[in-house]
C-alpha cells in the first residue's frame, strides 16, 4: 500500500511539473510571439519626448531632482506631472504630446523624476517616504511655478503625493482673501488615499494574505542581497515582461511596444529602491490630505482591473471630494495612461480648457477694460475691442 501511495504521489508530483513547465514553456512562446510584433518605430518613439528646459533642482535634503519643462515660461497655466512608484516621468508619454497639440504655448508642463527613480539621484531609505514626496513636489513648484495658477495631475504614488502636498502646504488650495488659489485642478489617475495592505493583487485569498507578513521579510532579503537579485533579475526578462503586462495592463491588445517601454522603466528602478519605499506605500493614508482639496475641482480616473490600486480606492477618492468627476476606465489595468491614453486624455483635456478659460477670463476683462478706458485720439470716438481669445 505505502508503494502504491508513493506511487501515485510521485505521479502526481510528476503530472504536476510537466503542467508547470508546459506553462513556462507556453508563457515564453507567448512573450516571444509578442515581441515579435513590436513595431520598431512605434519602439522608437515613446521616450522621445521634446523639451525645451531640463535642470537639476537641489531638495531641501540637497538631493538632486532631473526636471524637465515644455512650453513658454510666461504660458498663462502651468501643469505639473507626477509619475507612480517604479516609472519616470516619460510614463506621460502620450499626455505630454496630446496636451502640447491642444494647447500650443497656452499651457507650460512640468515633469520631474521623483527621488530614486529615473535620473534623479538615489535617497537615503530613511527619507524615501510619500511625506518626503511631498515636500520634493513643494520644491518644484518653488521652483518651476512660484506664481501662477497650477493644474497638478499624479499618477499612482505620484497621486500619494498629492495628497501629501495638501496636507503639508494647504495654503496652496485655498484663496487667502487677496489671492485665489493657486491649485485650480487637481487629477488622479489610478492611485490610492489608503487601505494598501488590504490590495490582493489579483492573488488567491490564501496568498494575499500571507503577503502582508511575509513581504516585508523578503524586501529585507532583497536589500542584503541587491547585487544578486539584480543579477537575476536581468537573466528573468521573460518573467519581467509577464508580470509587467499582468498586473500594469488588463487589454488582450495592447501594443507590445508600450508592454517593453513599461518593462523597461520598472526594470531600471533598483530592486533596493522598491524595498525602500514598500513601508510608505503600505502605510499611507491621504485623508487628511484630501479634506483640503474639498473646494478643488478634481478628476479621479480609475480602472476596472486595476490589480495595484483597485477600483474601490478611486471611488473612496472621488467620495471625499465634493467636486470630484470620476472616471471608470473598463477592461483597463494600472497603467491608465500607458494602455488607454485617449480615455485618460479626453477627461484631461477637457478639464485643462475649462481652467484655461476661467484663468483667461480675468485677463480679458482687464485688456478690455484698459481698452475702453484709453481716450479717443485725433477727434475720433473711441471703439471697442474683442478681447484676444
Amino acid at each position: 500500500m505505502k508503494l502504491k501511495v508513493s506511487a501515485a504521489i510521485g505521479g502526481a508530483v510528476g503530472v504536476a511539473t510537466a503542467v508547470a513547465a508546459a506553462g513556462v514553456a507556453y508563457e515564453r512562446h507567448q512573450v516571444n510571439q509578442d515581441r515579435a510584433r513590436i513595431d520598431p518605430r512605434s519602439a522608437a518613439d515613446l521616450g522621445a519626448l521634446p523639451v525645451d528646459r531640463e535642470y537639476v533642482l537641489v531638495t531641501e535634503d540637497r538631493l538632486d531632482l532631473h526636471v524637465e519643462e515644455t512650453g513658454p515660461a510666461d504660458a498663462p497655466l502651468t501643469v505639473i506631472f507626477v509619475h507612480g512608484f517604479t516609472l519616470n516621468l516619460t510614463s506621460f508619454q502620450y499626455q505630454r504630446a496630446a496636451v502640447t497639440d491642444r494647447f500650443g504655448s497656452a499651457v507650460r508642463m512640468v515633469f520631474y523624476d521623483q527621488r530614486s527613480h529615473g535620473r534623479s539621484a538615489r535617497s537615503p531609505s530613511d527619507d524615501c517616504t510619500i511625506a518626503q514626496l511631498g515636500r520634493d513636489l513643494a520644491a518644484v513648484i518653488e521652483r518651476a511655478a512660484p506664481s501662477g495658477p497650477i493644474v497638478l495631475v499624479g499618477h499612482s504614488m505620484g497621486g500619494m503625493t498629492l495628497m501629501s502636498l495638501a496636507d503639508q502646504f494647504p495654503e496652496l488650495f485655498r484663496s487667502n482673501g487677496e489671492s485665489p488659489a493657486r491649485v485650480k485642478a487637481i487629477v488622479f489617475i489610478n492611485t490610492s488615499s489608503g487601505n494598501m495592505r488590504t490590495v490582493t493583487l489579483g492573488l488567491p485569498a490564501l496568498m494575499a494574505r500571507l503577503r502582508g507578513p511575509v513581504m516585508p521579510v523578503v524586501l529585507r532579503g532583497v536589500v542584503r542581497n541587491a547585487a544578486l537579485v539584480e543579477k537575476t533579475r536581468a537573466l528573468g526578462k521573460d518573467l519581467a515582461w509577464l508580470i509587467t503586462k499582468r498586473l500594469s495592463f488588463a487589454s488582450a491588445d495592447v501594443d507590445p511596444a508600450v508592454v517593453a517601454f513599461a518593462t523597461n522603466m520598472i526594470a531600471a528602478t533598483p530592486v533596493d529602491v522598491v524595498a525602500a519605499f514598500y513601508s510608505t506605500l503600505m502605510e499611507h493614508d491621504g485623508n487628511l490630505g484630501l479634506m483640503n482639496l474639498v473646494n478643488v475641482p478634481a478628476l479621479v480616473i480609475g480602472a476596472t482591473d486595476d490589480a495595484l490600486t483597485p477600483l474601490s480606492h478611486a471611488e473612496a477618492i472621488a467620495a471625499a471630494l465634493p467636486r470630484a468627476e470620476l472616471i471608470t476606465v473598463s477592461h483597463a489595468g494600472h497603467l491608465l495612461m500607458l494602455e488607454h491614453p485617449e480615455l485618460v486624455n479626453e477627461p484631461l483635456l477637457r478639464m485643462l480648457a475649462s481652467v484655461l478659460a476661467t484663468v483667461r477670463a480675468p485677463a480679458r476683462r482687464a485688456l478690455h477694460t484698459r481698452r475702453s478706458a484709453r481716450p479717443p485720439q485725433n477727434g475720433t470716438r473711441g471703439t471697442s475691442h474683442r478681447a484676444e481669445p
